[in-house]
């Protein structure tokens, strides 16, 4: 299918949209849309223990999938997202056994679990993210706007954006916040 687009793993949050569920927001790799999907707390947790580099005493359900794929020579190639339909994301699991290529039907929050454990490529389609996906605001200001912010402004509205939960804004502040702090320390 040449009309897949390659995603990655932006960032997850509380989702202010449903109690104990969690936005998981992907990123276009070529481009600036990004697709949120809502999914659950298990899910959530398992992606963000793996995007932290964080291991458990005992294996998650995904990684008790990994060695059992590992020992039966199985290899996940990439996670397939082929579908939404009010608000629920369809998969495929796409695998490599002997050369032979075959695909399993997953839930979305599951299969992005997975392709983070065997770092496997994640696409989904254009008319996905156009449909789905959107692309986010990015605020310009101007020069004197920017060297009026300072550091501890910067910090403030961070705790503020984090207070209202707008963990995009927080995100953007974050990286700002790192940047000009590596300014600061190179002269």
């Amino acid at each position: 299918m040449d009309n897949k687009v390659e995603l990655r793993v932006l960032n997850i949050s509380n989702s202010q949209l449903q109690a104990n569920a969690f936005a998981l927001v992907l990123e276009e790799v070529d481009g600036p849309r990004q697709l949120p999907i809502i999914i659950g707390s298990t899910e959530a947790q398992a992606i963000a223990l793996k995007l932290k580099g964080l291991t458990t005493p005992r294996p998650f359900t995904h990684d008790l999938f990994v060695t059992f794929a590992e020992f039966l020579q199985t290899k996940l190639k990439e996670v397939f997202i082929y579908k939404a339909k009010d608000g629920i994301f369809y998969s495929y699991l796409c695998f490599e056994k002997d050369g032979e290529q075959f695909k399993v039907d997953s839930r979305t929050s599951d299969a992005i679990a997975l392709a983070l454990r065997f770092e496997c490529l994640i696409y989904t389609t254009e008319q996905i993210l156009d449909n789905e996906g959107y692309i986010p605001e990015v605020e310009e200001e101007d020069e004197e706007s920017e060297s009026n912010d300072t550091l501890e402004a910067l910090k403030e509205s961070l705790s503020q954006a984090i207070k209202d939960e707008d963990y995009e804004q927080a995100s953007a502040l974050r990286d700002e916040i790192k940047r000009r702090e590596l300014e600061n320390q190179s002269f």
